[in-house]
């Protein structure tokens, strides 16, 4: 796929939910963390709802049905019901029936998420290695998910039955911090066995197709907190997207994306769907956003005026991605970052 790199976030002089039909949210880091809604994002949904627009919530979690995943939200305050939410589990389980059996048995490490999306799809899961499976599917099955539940896949997955995870996310964000994901899950089971899974999550074309089906967006923008996940998705998909922070991203990172890792737009939480988004434009040997000049020096990103945190660092990812081009940045930003509070 060939695409022109980004270089700097874009302007938007429409709000957001006035631009894009259908937003596809990112659930932890976005929403909500540790199950607790995340500061303005119940407000900020309702009124983009009351705008016109769709909201489909797009979860790389597969430990959650669609109904649980609905039950909750609404209960935050976020009115939802289960078709407006797409599970990596669903979008897993699709491609496993694509290469089985109508009926078959697949072993299944992980949540009821996973249990319910293979039913839907005419296919049994079973927990035991010995049942006879066609295939392993390995999804986040929560903090309490018990070691031989490993051991269980890996005895499969070494006799060649072909393994499927539903994403491999290293980690996941809860009220406490950060704990390890699905991702360091599958990493014990390709340690034991040596085999590759199938994975069909955020960022790859599975999760992505899954999502068009169910939600027919045709002017779709993706909200996450992921560069590698949300970010790189929409990348792969080809729609545009806005990083939030208020999860895993922080602006070191931002800085440091290569081109599948650079958002449309940046903002500091989902009212920024709510809004237009400011112009970064070339100013000089720099680029401008607000009351900021961003510039790219010898081994550090400089940063002079003042104004709204964010678009410095709007500036600043402009400057960084065009010293950069297709690559990485490598200069330290650490200084000026700090100055934002950021």
């Amino acid at each position: 796929m060939s695409q022109t790199v980004r270089t700097r976030p874009e302007g938007s002089g429409q709000a957001l939910s006035e631009a894009y039909d259908t937003a596809l949210l990112d659930l932890d880091g976005v929403v909500y963390a540790g199950g607790e809604a995340i500061a303005h994002a119940v407000d900020s949904l309702a009124t983009a709802r009351a705008g016109g627009m769709h909201l489909a919530y797009v979860t790389n979690n597969a430990l959650r049905t669609p109904d649980a995943v609905a039950g909750h939200l609404t209960e935050l305050g976020i009115p939802t019901v289960a078709s407006d939410v797409i599970t990596s589990a669903q979008a897993v389980a699709r491609l496993i029936s694509e290469q089985v059996p109508a009926g078959a048995r697949v072993l299944v490490i992980g949540g009821d998420g996973l249990r319910v999306a293979l039913r839907e799809r005419g296919l049994e899961p079973v927990d035991s290695a010995e049942d006879e499976p066609v295939a392993v599917v390995q999804g986040y099955g929560g903090p309490d998910l018990a070691w031989s539940r490993f051991a269980e896949a890996s005895y499969a997955v070494a006799r060649g039955v072909p393994w499927f995870a539903s994403n491999t996310d290293l980690t996941i964000p809860g009220a406490r911090g950060i704990g390890p994901g699905n991702g360091a899950a599958v990493e014990v089971v390709r340690i034991a066995t040596g085999a590759e899974p199938q994975v069909a999550g955020k960022p790859l074309p599975p999760m992505h197709r899954e999502t068009i089906l169910r939600t027919g967006a045709e002017r779709p923008l993706v909200v996450g907190d992921r560069l590698d996940t949300d970010i790189e998705g929409a990348f792969n998909g080809e729609v545009d997207s806005l990083l939030v922070l208020t999860g895993v991203t922080d602006g070191a990172q931002l800085l440091a994306a290569p081109p599948k890792h650079r958002p449309t737009y940046v903002d500091a939480d989902l009212r920024g769907m709510l809004t237009g988004q400011p112009e970064v434009v070339e100013a000089g040997d720099g680029f401008r956003c607000g009351g900021w000049t961003a510039t790219a020096g010898g081994e550090e990103l400089e940063l002079t005026g003042e104004g709204e945190a964010l678009d410095g660092l709007r500036a600043l990812c402009a400057a960084a991605w065009t010293a950069a081009g297709e690559g990485s940045c490598e200069l330290n930003g650490g200084k000026v970052l700090a100055r934002l509070g950021l």
